[in-house]
């Protein structure tokens, strides 16, 4: 059954029955015919078909996707070439989805070709370049930096409420006790808490919000049942004793407060939005309300003041997105449709402020992310993505600096990561970071936290059932190219966690901005300044020793290459000079077959090789070179014990050198980085034919000594 691919020129080919599949590429020049891959299945085939190309996943330099039918599974088989990001080379125009013609048209005589695509759309516009944040890692920092054995944690806050709040000192978390408690950790002081009781905060009743000053890592805003906002000041070195008296009490709502969000510029500038329907602005210096918003129908999901200061943003259970001008009208600017669902939802703003991220749900209650546009929420969304199936609202962080969103929700286990960008396709998905086990929630710290060395692009703290864990989000680099900061991800900052104005500034009209910072280290050079790296060396490709030779010339110059080889073993390989991605990263997709669910490299590329190496012997039986083999080679191998010795490049024999020359050759040898079957197949047989020796000496070691002599 063969199936072809003009755009790539690959050509499958697989028989009802069989176990295999193989992939060739179709030239018009010799060699004709060259084979990529030689894929062992792990049960028979039954039929194959080719996916559409507008269906492969670009990004990873997919070219060939297969489906192999059989007799109880449909087994996607993924052709990939190892490269990073969209490589237009790859992907010449392919035929569209828009028929020439008619069939009475082709009846009449007229002879007219499908017109061709530009590139291949993912569900989106192709011709958009792949994120940069693409293989961003997230992980889990040394267990030295937990703290662990937290009980009584509070698993029910209400879903306006991000459930705790940390900065970069401290971390509050809600309890299950009466009144309202809140534990406060100090992310110094990191280990296992006792098991006697630990002081809190007395809030006296539920909490229904609560965050941290932007601008005060001490001072706690609490939002509670009972309509009050209750300000806490927590002394220097944390907690040492429960406190029961706030240091100001915000009277003004009418009935319970959904959520706070404290102003990104002007410090003690808080909103606050209620059962009441109403949005309103405090001054914490004096204790006053100072604005009062309406026009909301209903609940009010989620709030978000946009990056400049001047405007708020609101999500409401009516089904609308709102835009407030506080300063100049207590009605909506601007509104529009929202999410659908009426489950919960989020608000943040991206791209500069030019666009609003709404996580929510559809009609169908399965999450969603909508993007809408800052200056006209009256056409709607511009762009929406699917996420999953959960009764949990995503939370949205978003980082202005490289313009990553993450978004997990409570009792998660998946945090989905998106690069946005102003224009098609507006949602770049990002490699996602899995936990073992369902958290609380994710908060994030200021940049001033993250390893830039490390090339860490954000930094949170993941709140589990009983331990409190940073989790670093990191960009894979090249080793090689770490030693210089990644100026490229990481541009100037601004200082968000100083204040630029006062609330009274800015209600009088005034409007400020944050200094920027670099995060550079004085020891570290920008990567844009690094020398040009030297031109890595390049292998020579298989169809070189496809060539008619001798067999003398054959032998000398696979001979030549072993030695060579070993003697660059410090030499890079290709894939180490892939920029961007971490060789232990790329090390994943330097196999040019994976197979979903089980890749083809371990035991079936085993297998492979293993026939290749069968039917090599049964073409020298059939020439009749292996009834002539000289007794000095290995009826197993067919290799004497000198040709072995050469090709290791091994003078004594020991189990160590054997091994070491071995995993070298094999691996600078494999056909992903330039080899081909034909070397690897000549090292295995070196391999064996010298463990055969090896073994041979052994047996001979330990015999006595007048059976030694005997032999």
């Amino acid at each position: 059954m063969p199936l072809f691919d003009p755009d790539s020129g690959l050509l499958i080919v697989s028989g009802n029955g069989e176990s295999v599949i193989d992939c060739f590429e179709v030239n018009s020049s010799e060699p004709f015919l060259s084979q990529v891959s030689h894929c062992l299945t792990d049960v028979s085939t039954r039929g194959v078909a080719l996916v559409p190309k507008l269906a492969l996943d670009v990004g990873c330099c997919e070219v060939l996707r297969l489906m192999q039918l059989t007799d109880n599974f449909i087994v996607p088989i993924s052709y990939q070439v190892p490269r990073k990001d969209f490589h237009a080379d790859l992907y010449p125009d392919t035929v569209g989805h828009t028929p020439a013609m008619t069939a009475e048209d082709w009846w009449k005589g007229e002879n007219k070709q499908v017109l061709t695509s530009s590139g291949l759309v993912m569900g989106n516009s192709m011709d958009s370049p792949s994120s940069k944040f693409r293989h961003i890692q997230g992980a889990v920092l040394h267990r030295d930096t937990h703290i662990t054995n937290l009980r009584g944690l509070h698993l029910t806050t209400p879903g306006e409420c991000d459930g705790f709040c940390a900065n970069g000192q401290r971390v509050a978390v809600p309890l299950a006790i009466a009144g309202g408690q809140i534990a406060v950790f100090e992310l110094s002081q990191p280990g296992k808490l006792p098991d006697t009781a630990l002081p809190t905060i007395q809030n006296s009743v539920n909490v229904a919000d609560f965050c941290w000053d932007p601008f005060d890592t001490h001072k706690l805003v609490v939002a509670g049942d009972d309509a009050k906002i209750r300000v806490w000041q927590i002394p220097k070195g944390g907690l040492t004793e429960t406190l029961t008296e706030p240091e100001r009490v915000l009277r003004g709502h009418t009935e319970k407060i959904y959520s706070i969000k404290f102003h990104p510029h002007a410090s003690g500038l808080l909103a606050s939005s209620s059962y009441d329907l109403t949005v309103r602005l405090w001054n914490l210096e004096t204790g006053e309300e100072v604005k009062r918003l309406s026009g909301h129908q209903d609940q009010i999901f989620g709030m978000a003041w946009s990056p400049d200061g001047k405007l708020l943003a609101t999500v409401c259970k009516d089904g609308k997105v709102r835009l407030y001008d506080p300063r100049k009208s207590t009605l909506p600017v601007q509104e529009g449709p929202g999410p659908e669902g009426q489950r919960g939802a989020r608000v943040v703003w991206v791209c500069d402020g030019k666009y609003l991220l709404v996580s929510g749900f559809d009609s169908r209650s399965e999450r969603q992310l909508y993007l809408f546009s800052a200056e006209s929420l009256a056409s709607g969304s511009v762009a929406s993505a699917p996420a999953d199936v959960s009764p949990s609202t995503l939370i949205p962080f978003y980082d202005p600096d490289t313009s990553v969103l993450i978004l997990t929700g409570k009792g998660d286990t998946r945090v989905y990561i998106y690069e946005i960008v102003p224009e098609a396709p507006y949602f770049m998905e990002c490699s996602s970071f899995h936990s073992s086990e369902p958290h609380k929630g994710l908060c994030f710290l200021p940049k001033a936290e993250c390893d830039v060395r490390d090339v860490e692009v954000a930094r949170a703290i993941r709140l589990g059932k009983t331990t409190i864990e940073p989790v670093a989000f990191r960009v894979p680099r090249v080793k090689v190219r770490k030693e210089f900061f990644q100026d490229d991800v990481f541009p100037e900052t601004a200082v968000w966690w100083e204040a630029a104005l006062t609330a009274a500034a800015w209600l009088s009209g005034s409007n400020g901005q944050h200094r920027k910072i670099s995060m550079r280290p004085k020891d570290m050079t920008p990567l844009s300044e690094a020398p040009k790296e030297a031109p890595v060396r390049k292998y020579l490709p298989s169809s070189v020793y496809l060539e008619e030779k001798t067999d003398e010339q054959k032998k000398e110059e696979l001979l030549s290459a072993m030695v060579a080889k070993l003697g660059n073993r410090e030499d890079p390989l290709p894939q180490e000079s892939y920029e961007g991605v971490d060789e232990d990263e790329w090390a994943k997709y330097l196999a040019q077959i994976i197979v979903m669910g089980a890749q083809v490299v371990g035991r079936a590329f085993a297998r492979a090789l293993r026939q290749e190496f069968a039917a090599s012997q049964a073409a020298a039986e059939a020439r009749g070179g292996a009834g002539r083999q000289s007794a000095a080679a290995s009826s197993f191998t067919g290799m004497t014990l000198q040709e072995a010795q050469q090709i290791l490049n091994i003078s004594t024999l020991t189990p160590e050198e054997i091994q070491k020359n071995y995993e070298h050759l094999f691996k600078v040898n494999d056909k992903a980085v330039g080899g081909s079957f034909y070397l690897q197949s000549k090292v295995v047989r070196a391999k064996e034919r010298l463990d055969e020796e090896l073994s041979i000496q052994q047996q001979h070691e330990s015999k006595p000594p007048d059976q030694q002599q005997q032999t």
